[in-house]
């Protein structure tokens, strides 16, 4: 039997922005005020001093905001960090997206893909992959670049950009990988075996190669903390130039290449 469509036309109809603010108002007035343990993500610290996260667990994810008054007392708060909030939920109603509204944080310890971070460095730290000493100087005039990124997207345009204008005479070869989700790691470290191998498959040698991507989450930028792209890159005979995420972002990659650039651009520069 078709279900019966409601058509009282003395029933209310609510404006898009009535129905967000009664969500709101039920929301806030039920909930109040909570602790919720989880894993920092996709942390924010903006100008105002306000940091903006995703708190999440196996299964589940809420945007959750520290304004800058509440914040002088998480100031260290990063990525992969295991914490427990307490705060308020809160309706923004202009985008109808709830959140969390954080008044305390207390740290409860290393999240997982943060704890695997620290002990890959650490045990790459130790053979010594890091040393200075194995390091293979930068070309002080280039005359062949690899950019080994995404062809689509502004890190590739701009290291194209600054690299047409600070140094025309250089050949650029871009090599097309994926900078994010399933296949980053096995793409780029084929990419560093072909680039090494150029002149027999009929290709230019370069004699700089940088690895490049903007910036983003640890997620996000997971790939670039794979144990097997950080020994290809210290086994590659072209220097290698990391240029993963903005310039508060580090991974395993910058460590094990011959030169870590902030970002993309700065490698270009």
């Amino acid at each position: 039997m078709a279900a019966r469509m409601e058509t009282d036309p003395a029933r209310e109809i609510l404006t898009v922005s009535q129905l967000t603010r009664e969500i709101r108002e039920v929301l806030e007035g039920r909930v109040g005020s909570v602790w919720v343990e989880g894993e920092i993500s996709n942390h924010r610290l903006q100008t105002s001093g306000h940091q903006y996260f995703t708190l999440k667990d196996e299964g589940s994810q809420v945007s959750c905001v520290l304004f800058r008054g509440a914040a002088r007392m998480a100031s260290r708060l990063r990525d992969g960090d295991q914490v427990q909030v307490f705060g308020g939920v809160s309706v923004y109603e202009p985008r109808g997206q709830y959140q969390l509204v954080v008044r305390q944080v207390r740290m409860k310890g290393q999240g997982g893909l943060q704890a695997r971070f620290e002990a890959l460095k650490k045990k790459l730290f130790a053979e010594g992959l890091f040393d200075e000493a194995v390091k293979r100087p930068i070309p002080r005039v280039p005359q062949t670049v690899a950019l080994v990124t995404s062809p689509t997207g502004a890190a590739i345009q701009d290291m194209l950009n600054i690299l047409t204008r600070r140094a025309p005479w250089v050949r650029v070869l871009v090599f097309p990988v994926r900078v994010q989700g399933q296949g980053v790691e096995q793409e780029t470290i084929r990419a560093l075996e072909i680039l090494n191998n150029a002149e027999s498959r009929g290709l230019p040698r370069p004699d700089t190669i940088v690895i490049g991507r903007g910036g983003g989450s640890l997620e996000d930028l997971w790939a670039y903390n794979e144990e097997a792209l950080a020994r290809a890159i210290r086994a590659s005979e072209i220097p290698v130039i990391s240029a993963v995420g903005h310039e508060i972002d580090f991974t395993i990659a910058d460590f094990a290449a011959d030169l870590r650039a902030p970002t993309p651009s700065a490698a270009a520069e």
